[in-house]
């Protein structure tokens, strides 16, 4: 029997458990799905009970499978979600995730204010609905019957903490993704708290990412089929496990990931702060930040492509094909045909939720392939934009892309994004970065020293820009058209 830590990544679609071996082997994994609740335009809400349930079955699914126990295990998770527990951490209400947009007024006001660059500066957080702060701030003003039953306001990753050992308890990375926190002083910043309308007393109490537990509650081991004195680390948040698991370890290597939406992560022994542009500043450890921007328009527009130029309903693996032989039979720039990809509004850098999608330079030699083409280089040309930021706030130059999501099965898409930013690509961990890095973090604090063989499974190993001069002309119009027309695009209802 091979000796393994389980890392755990409790994500908003579902939560996945992955078995790792000394010598870096998977030997099993498992993954329960759920259910997002959108009961009016904007909320979007979970059952924490329902993701609880999900934990508790990936966990017993892996120890099943291998029929022995771990030697420890460590926690991912997704950031912003916030819950209202009594006193014995029990929901008052449906945890509010990080998509939820019900706060955009607070979060614009707010933005608005004289405080809000301090703000920003001390807590590292975008000021933006997506932030427990702002979410506090709404709740205080439309539920405040609720905020007067709560004992504590805690996040997804918490509130299984508390079910494990019944300590509130929360890491120092999940607390900088708040907009509560200071990460230079690591305590509840006063003046956030005061905002928002609670006391540090209301919030669980902040510990380092390596922070170890031994005593889970009895029946809750029993419920996982673990011993009690299994070590638990509580872990970071899934983007600096990311970082971690994709091995990001400077500012010249960074990790780009598309989902869903979008993201660019560099790490930094200090944080990278640019207000207007928002550049988020997390916690991996006491002393490392992993620093980046989010686009709200990733997988989710490509799927808006097939169902709306494709005409294709039901989105199998199929359909992708479809679209990048499409997008293969026009050339790169896509004959001058320019594309806003802010369908859904837009987070880093541009930070606005009234934007829209826009194609620009339509002329009549352009075909429904080089609209097809047009979308996903405006997809690229976003994520570029923050990688620009980035590079211009830091004075940094990136060097290497480390790029994880569905989307590096294309290499079109794949091509398209070494062409317009100019970066070297390479997959270094295809899957599961986050909970590679929970697993990591696990290893560091349980065996200082110890290191984990990382297999290189590399589909696409350094794949070189080739058009990259014809996207840098059609990039700066990109910048440029967003800005000339976001006066009309905020004119619209």
């Amino acid at each position: 029997m091979l000796p393994y830590l389980l890392g755990i990544d409790i994500g908003t679609g579902s939560t996945k458990a992955v078995a790792l071996s000394f010598d870096g082997a998977v030997l099993a994994s498992a993954q329960h799905h759920y259910d997002i609740s959108s009961p009016q335009q904007g909320y979007s809400e979970q059952d924490p009970e329902m993701i609880w349930q999900a934990f508790v079955s990936c966990v017993n699914d892996v120890v099943k499978q291998l029929n022995y126990q771990p030697e420890g295990m460590g926690f991912s998770s997704a950031m912003h979600s916030l819950i209202a527990v009594d006193e014995g951490g029990k929901a008052l209400h449906p945890m509010i995730t990080w998509a939820d947009t019900r706060s955009e007024a607070i979060a614009k006001n707010i933005r608005e204010s004289a405080q809000a660059e301090e703000l920003y500066r001390q807590t590292g957080t975008p000021i933006h609905p997506m932030s427990p702060l702002c979410k506090l701030i709404w709740l205080r003003e439309n539920d405040n019957e609720l905020v007067k039953k709560t004992a504590k306001f805690i996040s997804i990753k918490e509130y299984i903490w508390y079910k494990l050992f019944n300590h509130f308890e929360v890491d120092y990375s999940i607390a900088s993704a708040t907009g509560l926190f200071d990460i230079k002083s690591l305590t509840w910043s006063t003046e956030a708290c005061n905002l928002a309308g609670v006391t540090p007393a209301q919030l669980s109490e902040p510990v380092n990412t390596n922070y170890t537990r031994r005593d889970i509650d009895e029946q809750t081991a029993a419920l996982l089929s673990i011993p009690a004195s299994t070590p638990v680390v509580i872990g970071a948040s899934d983007g600096c496990c990311a970082n971690l698991g994709s091995q990001i370890n400077d500012t010249i290597t960074a990790a780009l990931t598309i989902g869903t939406s979008g993201a660019v992560r560099i790490t930094s022994k200090t944080p990278i702060y640019n207000f207007k542009a928002m550049t988020f500043n997390y916690l991996l450890n006491e002393n490392t930040y992993v620093c980046g921007g989010a686009v709200n328009n990733g997988g989710i527009a490509v799927d808006w492509l097939i169902r709306n130029f494709l005409n294709l309903k039901d989105i199998k693996e199929d359909s992708y094909h479809l679209l990048f032989a499409a997008i293969d039979e026009v050339p790169a720039g896509s004959d001058g045909l320019l594309f806003l990809p802010y369908l859904y509004g837009d987070r880093a850098p541009i930070w606005d939720s009234q934007s829209s999608g826009a194609f620009l330079n339509v002329k009549p030699q352009h075909t429904q392939n080089h609209f097809l083409r047009a979308a996903l280089e405006g997809i690229c040309y976003a994520l570029n934009d923050v990688i620009v930021t980035l590079e211009s706030t830091a004075n940094i130059t990136i060097e290497r892309l480390n790029i994880s999501g569905g989307f590096v099965n294309s290499k079109t898409w794949v091509q398209t994004l070494a062409d317009i930013t100019g970066k070297k690509l390479s997959v270094i961990q295809q899957e599961d970065a986050s909970t590679i890095g929970a697993i990591l973090l696990t290893l560091g604090a349980l065996f200082p020293g110890k290191t984990i063989p990382t297999t290189d499974e590399t589909i696409i190993t350094d794949c070189i820009p080739q058009n990259h001069d014809v996207y840098l002309r059609a990039f700066s119009k990109f910048r440029k058209v967003y800005q000339d027309l976001k006066e009309s695009m905020h004119g619209f209802e």
